[in-house]
């Protein structure tokens, strides 16, 4: 698929910007806080409605009109899309100020003009992000990587993401109902209605996450090797807070309270159904009821999954070296385009935000011989010679200044060696 045109309204330090796209290579150059990572957060806000950054959706307003309650946020494209007999899109999200104050902001999200919910955009732009910050999908917290896989599953399969959704809201009203159970006493049968809705949801979405993850491993593998001239072989395990091979006594007296804690010796997962993992999932259920109403909250299911990277046996999140760290997110990356490809049958729209920087000149290398199957890509740098003088020829090359977008001079792109 490709992006055909951007048009940003009050979105970051962009006022307003129309912007045409091309297909291929576009290299976006720019000093820092000029706009450039700002270009790219805009294409996965039209894509996922959501930010990779701001901790509150207020953060993306252009601060000039933040405090004029008459302003209002907009983000919109154009879709054209690769698969037969689809046709083109126009995607649009809005942000505007509720009940005529800035102190909160209502989204609203339109498809070819009709007003739909936020979760219905997912998968009609699919995006794959790279930030010199994703080095926290190997070594940060288990929430960042089921976040990450989430995002992902959601812009392959709508009903992961519907799945996802209603899950959620299930967590929510069964913990409420714990909390009750805890404070106030009652039978524990009052589970049972939300018991079998977790079970039944939860199921779907880890068998999902099952198969992404093996489908990303074999992938990512084939692309650490080339990153590494064939020194690391990489392994991607999925760390199920629910495992059928584990007996349900087993799990309640090695289940811990906290949330984001890796399992230590977790033994390697075996891919299983959903009706095994459902059937494990209620056994293992019964089995931590009592350490659930103690503690007020659902302590299994996939919002407490996981799943490390690991080379030469070794969890990177522990025991790898930065570079390897950042080698592995970057393998993980191109594996992601490589298997929303294979399963949508189009290829998403890959965005790279300063991903040279901080690569040595064999892995740009291989990097940008990867970029060469890719239908449509986004890459930003502060220095253009981070790009060989062949790459900046074949690429669509623009420059970023104060939140305005222009053509860049050839003369600045392609004379230097």
């Amino acid at each position: 698929m490709n992006l055909t045109s951007l048009s940003l309204t009050n979105f970051r330090n962009y006022a307003r910007l129309e912007l045409a796209l091309s297909s291929g290579l576009t290299l976006i150059q720019g000093a820092n806080a000029q706009g450039k990572t700002s270009l790219l957060e805009a294409v996965y806000y039209l894509a996922t409605s959501k930010s990779p950054h701001a901790g509150v959706e207020r953060e993306l307003v252009n601060w000039l009109a933040r405090e004029d309650a008459n302003r209002f946020l907009r983000v919109q494209g154009h879709v054209r899309h690769a698969a037969p007999g689809v046709i083109a899109e126009q995607l649009e999200v809005i942000l505007a100020p509720t009940n005529g104050s800035t102190a909160s902001y209502g989204k609203r999200v339109r498809i070819n003009g009709v007003v739909q919910r936020a979760l219905d955009l997912v998968g009609h732009l699919r995006v794959v992000l790279f930030l010199p910050e994703d080095i926290e999908l190997v070594s940060g917290a288990p929430s960042v990587r089921r976040r990450y896989l989430d995002i992902a599953l959601c812009q392959i399969e709508p009903d992961y993401c519907r799945s996802l959704s209603t899950y959620n809201q299930v967590i929510q009203q069964r913990n409420a109902l714990l909390r009750q159970l805890r404070d106030r006493g009652g039978h524990a049968q009052q589970l049972t209605f939300w018991d079998d809705q977790l079970v039944k949801l939860g199921a779907h979405l880890m068998q999902r996450r099952q198969w992404f993850i093996s489908a990303l491993e074999l992938a990512a593998r084939e692309r650490q090797r080339a990153l590494t001239d064939g020194r690391e072989r990489l392994y991607v395990e999925y760390l199920p807070s629910v495992d059928p091979a584990q007996d349900p006594a087993q799990v309640a007296n090695q289940l811990s309270l906290a949330y984001d804690v890796i399992a230590e010796g977790h033994s390697p997962y075996a891919a299983r159904s959903a009706r095994e993992i459902a059937e494990a999932f209620q056994a293992q259920l019964a089995a931590v009821r009592s350490r659930e109403i103690a503690a007020a909250m659902t302590l299994l299911g996939p919002h407490r999954d996981d799943m490390r990277f690991l080379v030469y046996g070794r969890d990177l999140r522990t025991y790898g070296s930065r570079g390897q760290q950042r080698t592995a997110t970057l393998a993980l990356k191109l594996a992601e385009v490589e298997v929303m490809t294979q399963t949508t049958a189009e290829s998403p729209v890959l965005l790279l935000d300063d991903v040279m920087s901080e690569l040595d000149e064999s892995r740009r290398a291989t990097l940008l011989q990867a970029l060469d199957g890719v239908t449509q890509a986004l890459l930003t740098t502060t220095d253009w010679n981070d790009f060989s003088p062949d790459f900046r020829r074949r690429a669509t090359r623009l420059h970023v200044t104060e939140g305005r977008v222009a053509e860049a001079p050839r003369d600045q792109t392609t004379d230097r060696p």
